[in-house]
């Protein structure tokens, strides 16, 4: 059974930094083009990053410059390092392979 468990979300001011990170089982992680979206509570679900099997990163114009994608192939594990936070990027984001969607993790940007 392929899982794909989210974490690290949480309350942050604008400015400020969260990493988020993904645990991916049930499937061969090293072999699969990994993806964060979010949704947010009024939007539907945007595209945020990608990253490739041999590590080229993709990004959405909106979060361009300020988050991170990174994969450890080693660890199962793909992550997405916040900075800049700003209140527009309040949603529950999701880590995705292609066919699945794991469990959501809020992140919510207020002062």
């Amino acid at each position: 059974e392929v899982q794909l468990q989210a974490s690290g979300g949480g309350l942050v001011q604008p400015g400020g930094s969260l990493r988020l990170s993904c645990v991916g089982s049930g499937f061969i992680f090293s072999n699969q083009y990994m993806s964060w979206i979010r949704q947010g509570p009024v939007e539907g679900i945007d595209w945020v990053s990608s990253i490739t099997t041999d590590g080229t990163t993709t990004y959405a114009d909106s979060v361009k410059g300020r988050f991170i994608i990174s994969r450890d192939n080693a660890k199962n594990t793909l992550y997405l390092q916040m900075n800049s936070l700003k209140p527009e990027d309040t949603a529950v984001y999701y880590c995705t392979k292609p066919g699945s969607r794991g469990q959501g993790t809020q992140v919510t940007v207020s002062s």
